[in-house]
Formats: structure tokens, C-alpha cells, sequence
């Protein structure tokens, strides 16, 4: 059903959905165009409003072949949308859900056209804060480039940054989604460019491996990880393409690469990977706890280490589903420096002996009523058996003769 959208724009059918809005299919005066719809309760934010119209320059001032180019911003009433480029095509979530993995060639391409969109924006001084599969759309009317892969375009600039106002997310929450977030985010810093590098370094090695190198499990778990953690090697690249990597998922932002450097040294990389198929690695957790969904209680779960992970976006909140999105521009907490230190708080768990439930588990509450049951009985038990020999030394005294005392040992009687 055809809605207008301010009084230049109709839109005519949904393409697609997100946690920030629904983009639709539209007609402006130039032509066909994406409008991208955002949530009600954003548009009935005024502080939002006023934000979205400052950006407005930066955003329509974003002009390079691959950004998804934003040509417009409505506020009108309740909508509240940007009008955007229509690419014709699909974007990287959906290819990657069909192929699992691509071979290297046409990844690192994809991937390097991404790069020199990111180097356009951060040239004007824009972080985009949610670079992610779903974010790069693939234009399948564009010529074929290394590997067979099809331009690539980042899309929905502006939108984690007008989004992450003071009074939507508190200094204890952060804006993005756990896969992608860069460990100095999870600290607490504010996001600078090189949170993009590596959100895109993520996105290169989930191409590559089919998982994400910190993903799976608890959403506090995967940030934990992030700061935590080393990226696990991936076998049957050239070692030049992983030391890139490892050097754009580095945890100190200033090591990383620049995006237009990125961008080069991944072109440079391109004759060496022509012709290797797609990597066979194993994937962490295995089919069997593929399809699992983690089941926990809010407050008290604390993931262990030796959990299996599980492939795929998480929900965020028990008994919710999942959106293709994976959760883009969820509020989580920060973890306080004990918990990402592995601390006996929060996402890291106490340590224990081994076969010992952990303090405050379900399985410690349930072992401390069975020791308490335990204890109960065993002193009902000797009360029990206690009187019992009273009664017992009660009733032989009483029907016997009296006991003979002494007489050395009495005492004399009185005169």
C-alpha cells in the first residue's frame, strides 16, 4: 500500500527490515529511491529530530561511488526518514547466509571497495559505528570485478551516530552490534575511525571463515571476548592477507591501518589469491550447537569458557527471536574493568574446584539445600536415638533393686 513520505516522496513496498526502521521502495521527483523509514518512538523524539536535521549536511555531503548516497532527510509529522540511492541488488548478509563463505579473492574485494568508502567518510570526519554484512549492499547491475564479486556499497551512514543521543544511551550503555564492536567501544571510549577498521576486519574474516573471530554465545560473553581475546588463525591463506588482519583487529586502535591504506594493501593482495576456493575450517561449536538457542536468565547468567559458541546473532532479551539485523543499535552494558578482566562479576565466572558447582549457580543454591536437608535428618536422627537410650536407662533403673552404696565411701550419717 502506496504512503507518502513528506510531500516529494511515495513509498510503494517494503524491501526490507532493521531494529532502527523499514526501508521501502519509492518514487521521488528524480526517479526510483530507497527511503528508509525510521522507528516511530525516533520520530516522536525531539532531541532525535533536532540531531538528524544538524547531520544533514554531512550526510548529504557523503558523495563517492562506494556510500549508498543519502540525496534527502524528511521530517514531516511522525516520519522521520532518509531518502537514499536505490541499489539494485542485495547485501552481504543475504549472499553470505546462501554461500556460508567466499573464496578469498572476491571477499578481499568486497571488502576493499568497502574500504574506500570508509576512507571517503572519515576524510569528512564521519564514523559510520556499524559496519556489518547488513550494512554493505552488493550492486548486481555493476560489472564483475576479482573473484567474480559485485560492487560493494556501505549504506546507512549517520544513523548508530543520530541514534546514540545522551538521553537514549546513558554513559553504562553502547550503541552497535556485539559481533562487530571494537574493544575500545566495550571500554567505554569514544568511537573513532578506527572502530570502523575493525568492524571491517570483522566482517573480511566472517567472509573468509563463515563465523565471526569473537561471535557466538551470551552478548556479554562476545564483548568480553573482544577485549579479552586473540583472533583464532585461519588456515589456507597467504600469510600476508592474515598478518593484514591480525593487524586490523589489533586491540590498540592506533595500530591499525587506515582505511585508504587498507584499501591498497587489500588490491595489492588480489593476483595472490586468484584461484584459491573457499576456506574448509571448522567452525567453532559444530553443527550441533548450530542450531541451539541459549537459554538464561538475564541476571544471573555468566558464560564459562569451555560453553560452546554458537554461530549467528543472539537475542538480546530471553525469549525474543533474533532480527536479521542481529541486534544493530541495542543498549548493552559496559562491563566494569573486573569483568573483562575475568573477575568473579558479572560475564566472567568465579573460579571453583573441578566437580564443584560455582557460587550463586543454580546447581550451588540446589547443593546447599540438599547439604542443609542432609544436616536436618542426621540431627533428627541423633535426637532420636538419644532419647531413645534415656528411656531405656529410665526404665531399668526403676525396676530393679537399688543399688548398694559403699559404706567406705558414704558419707558419715548425721548426730
Amino acid at each position: 500500500m502506496a504512503r507518502n513520505i513528506g510531500s516529494r516522496y511515495t513509498a510503494h513496498q517494503i524491501l526490507g527490515r532493521g531494529s532502527a526502521g523499514t526501508v521501502w521502495l519509492g518514487e521521488g521527483p528524480e526517479g526510483p529511491v530507497a527511503i528508509k523509514l525510521l522507528r516511530e518512538d525516533l520520530a516522536s523524539d525531539q532531541e532525535l529530530v533536532g540531531r538528524f536535521v544538524q547531520e544533514r549536511t554531512a550526510l548529504l555531503g557523503l558523495d563517492h561511488p562506494q556510500v549508498v548516497a543519502v540525496r534527502d532527510l524528511v521530517v514531516d509529522g511522525n516520519d522521520l526518514a532518509l531518502v537514499m540511492t536505490l541499489v539494485r541488488g542485495t547485501d552481504l548478509r543475504t549472499r553470505l547466509d546462501r554461500e556460508r563463505r567466499l573464496a578469498p579473492e572476491a571477499a578481499v574485494a568486497i571488502i576493499a571497495d568497502v574500504a574506500d568508502g570508509l576512507a571517503a567518510a572519515h576524510k569528512a570526519g564521519v564514523v559510520h559505528r556499524d559496519v556489518k554484512p547488513e550494512n554493505i549492499l552488493l550492486d548486481m547491475e555493476g560489472p564483475l570485478g576479482p573473484g567474480g564479486a559485485h560492487p560493494a556499497l556501505l549504506t546507512d551512514f549517520g544513523v548508530a551516530k543520530l541514534i546514540d543521543t545522551p538521553r537514549r544511551t546513558k554513559a553504562t550503555k553502547i550503541i552497535g552490534t556485539p559481533d562487530y564492536l571494537a574493544p575500545e567501544i566495550v571500554e567505554g571510549l569514544p568511537p573513532r575511525a578506527a572502530v570502523d577498521i575493525y568492524a571491517l576486519a570483522t566482517v573480511l574474516y566472517e567472509l573468509l571463515a563463515g563465523f565471526t573471530p569473537f561471535g557466538g554465545g551470551h552478548p556479554g560473553a562476545v564483548l568480553r571476548r573482544h577485549v579479552t581475546e586473540t583472533v583464532v588463525p585461519l588456515p589456507g591463506i597467504p600469510e600476508e592477507l592474515w598478518q593484514l588482519l591480525v593487524q586490523c583487529l589489533a586491540k590498540a586502535p592506533a595500530s591499525r591501518l587506515r582505511a585508504s591504506e587498507l584499501a591498497v594493501r587489500l588490491r595489492d593482495l588480489l593476483p595472490l589469491l586468484a584461484g584459491i576456493p573457499p576456506l574448509d575450517v571448522d567452525e567453532p561449536g559444530g553443527d550441533e550447537t548450530e542450531q541451539q538457542s541459549p537459554a538464561y536468565d538475564e541476571q544471573q547468567y555468566t558464560p564459562s569458557a569451555e560453553e560452546p559458541r554458537r554461530r549467528g546473532a543472539v537475542p538480546l532479551v530471553p525469549g525474543s527471536s533474533p532480527d536479521s539485523n542481529r541486534d544493530t543499535h541495542t543498549s548493552m552494558r559496559v562491563p566494569a574493568p573486573d569483568e573483562l578482566a575475568g573477575g568473579p562479576l558479572g560475564t566472567a565466572r568465579a573460579p571453583r574446584a573441578p566437580g564443584r558447582p560455582r557460587p550463586g549457580s543454580a546447581r550451588n543454591k540446589a547443593a546447599a539445600v540438599r547439604k542443609r536437608r542432609i544436616t536436618l535428618g542426621a540431627a533428627a536422627l541423633l535426637l532420636c536415638a538419644a532419647i531413645a537410650v534415656g528411656g531405656w536407662l529410665a526404665t531399668s533403673g526403676g525396676g530393679g533393686d537399688p543399688v548398694p552404696q559403699d559404706s567406705e565411701n558414704s558419707a558419715p550419717a548425721a548426730p
